[in-house]
């Protein structure tokens, strides 16, 4: 057994067991405490626990792989996240923790008055969760796989039992002390890296100002072009403006509108704390954030140099290469028998072929520290951040599957005299059925991580965010609308990215259809979000506006004073 692997086991074996006892220690046994953590989690504390519930494996583990490989559109994705955050904090949270209910479905079933829109907005909540719950089960596989030498399926039933145990045993509560510990591993875990290959590669050891102090992105540009890349800063070489504006739009209402987001929200005690809570989250993710662009350069320039023009029999011998080929996210050939490896971009013009056959995109981040050659702690580090990174957030979205389908739809449209005993063993049950879903879309996913979850993101900007941004600050918008305006919204964009992406999901020979006006799977919710905004205000006007006191309702909550206890219970 390597060191990496040694270091690593003692890491994932260390963090899981303290998972699972905070998890064991913050066990419930009250309906409030398992879906809102008893609304008693102090500000700065949710909002480490909002980052990490936010702060994805897509953001640890694919998103700087994602700049690293397209440059200048892997933007859309930090500039999609970061935004879509400051919307939720600014226009939805506060507002929402005054309406003081458990879950996003109860407050479009109330806000709209409608045991219909209730079920609408709650099957739409698990259809995004599942989704995005797929691409952290993707990533904790793609870890498992690498780093511990597991095939990627034991790796995802391994993180499937992790999560299931303390979302079950604790609920939000458990989830939330959790995500706080999370967050610390993740964090961590990211900055010490880009700390030590800033030092490295420009002696500087503050990565953000290495990049302008040094040379080091003139000279990636360089590389690029002398291997027929685009130059790593060029604009819209790989996608069109069109679909990078549309996958940040919705990548940002899709943010806005993520229900494992927006319920965190409802933990803390009133308004005044969801709102430092939402400033705090904010400074945590930005700790990430800023570095993940500074990474993918890093990454970038590293296995480049690394690679290229080095003989086959060498870079064969080297360790990470090894265990990452092992995994199948890594293949190289020496099509032309001449013993060194050359890496070849589209625009090459010497002849040679690219002999770098498959580099995943969700292993550059992982890698990046091997490649590096850093010490053996340090990489175990960052795979035991990209686990808490992925857990974090499945924990979060596996409750939101629990409360949509067992408190949204049994509790509240099936048997409102259930017990509350029998709530909670309906919502653990619910768990561990979605637990196995998640699973399996983790073992055969439909794209990378970040891809899968932009995918999520997509859905839940064509379908809630409209009618959460409607039903808070327009009086008008009624529950005729609201129902039309999702089921138009959540139906076409599931619709289009089954389509696109039909040969990965359906086994397809070619895409049932291609780009939709030259947008993308990834940026067709802004498409659906347009659709739902329009569809709803139309059909609003068209039909009885809302009853009074759902009118005074949207004014009361849009007045940011107090907040009054959960009524989940009246």
């Amino acid at each position: 057994m390597s060191a990496v692997e040694i270091w690593t086991w003692a890491l994932v074996v260390l963090t899981f067991g303290i998972y699972i006892y905070i998890g064991y220690a913050s066990r419930v046994n009250d309906t409030k405490g398992f879906y809102v953590a008893g609304q008693g989690v102090p500000a700065i504390a949710n909002g480490a626990a909002t980052a990490a519930d936010w702060m994805s494996a897509a953001s640890f583990i694919s998103m700087a792989g994602l700049i690293s490989v397209l440059g200048f559109e892997g933007a859309v994705y930090l500039l999609g996240w970061t935004g879509g955050y400051v919307l939720l904090a600014l226009l939805l949270a506060p507002y929402l923790r005054k309406f003081a209910k458990f879950t996003v479905p109860d407050f479009v079933g109330d806000r709209y008055y409608s045991s219909t829109a209730r079920t609408i907005a709650a099957v739409a909540a698990v259809f995004i969760s599942i989704t995005y719950v797929a691409g952290q089960m993707r990533g904790v596989g793609v870890v498992f796989s690498r780093f511990l030498g597991m095939p990627i399926e034991w790796g995802v039933f391994t993180g499937m039992v992790i999560v299931a145990f303390f979302a079950v045993i604790g609920g939000m509560k458990g989830i939330t002390w959790t995500q706080v510990a999370q967050y610390s591993v993740l964090i961590i875990a990211f900055v010490i890296p880009v700390i030590a290959i800033s030092l490295q590669l420009t002696g500087n050891p503050i990565p953000q100002l290495a990049l302008i102090t040094s040379d080091l992105v003139p000279r990636l540009n360089q590389i690029q072009i002398d291997l027929g890349f685009n130059e790593y800063t060029q604009p819209f070489a790989n996608r069109s403006m069109i679909d990078v504006l549309a996958i940040t739009l919705a990548l940002m209402a899709g943010t806005a509108g993520l229900p494992h987001v927006i319920v965190r929200f409802y933990t803390v005690p009133n308004v005044r704390a969801a709102r430092y809570s939402a400033g705090w989250a904010l400074l945590f993710i930005s700790f990430l954030y800023l570095s993940a662009p500074v990474l993918a350069i890093f990454a970038r320039t590293n296995l480049l140099e690394s690679l290229n023009n080095q003989p086959v029999a060498q870079i064969e011998e080297l360790g990470w290469v090894q265990s990452w080929k092992a995994t199948g996210l890594l293949a190289f050939e020496d099509k032309n028998g001449d013993g060194v490896l050359q890496i070849r971009g589209p625009k090459a013009t010497d002849g040679i072929a690219n002999e770098l056959t498959k580099l995943d995109n969700d292993i550059i981040v992982l890698s990046t520290p091997e490649v590096a050659q850093l010490a053996p702690f340090i990489i175990a580090l960052m795979a035991a951040g990209g686990l808490a990174a992925a857990l974090s957030t499945a924990s979060g979205l596996l409750l939101v599957v629990s409360s949509s389908l067992a408190h949204d739809i049994y509790y509240r449209m099936i048997n409102p005299k259930a017990t509350e005993e029998r709530r909670l063993l309906v919502g653990r049950i619910v768990i561990f059925g979605a637990v196995v879903v998640a699973g399996y879309f983790g073992i055969n996913p439909p794209g990378f991580v970040a891809e899968v979850v932009a995918f999520a993101f997509g859905l839940a900007a064509a379908s809630f965010f409209p009618i959460i941004l409607l039903g808070i600050f327009d009086k008008r918008t009624n529950s005729q609308g609201a129902i039309a305006g999702m089921l138009v919204g959540l139906i076409f964009t599931a619709i289009m990215i089954l389509s696109m992406r039909s040969v990965q999901i359906f086994g397809t020979e070619t895409p049932l259809m291609g780009n939709f006006m030259g947008i993308s799977a990834q940026g067709i919710g802004t498409i659906g979000m347009l659709l739902n905004f329009a569809v709803t205000l139309i059909v609003s006007r068209m039909t009885p506006p809302p009853p009074a006191e759902i009118q005074e309702l949207v004014e009361s909550v849009r007045i940011p004073r107090g907040a009054g206890a959960a009524s989940a219970h009246d």
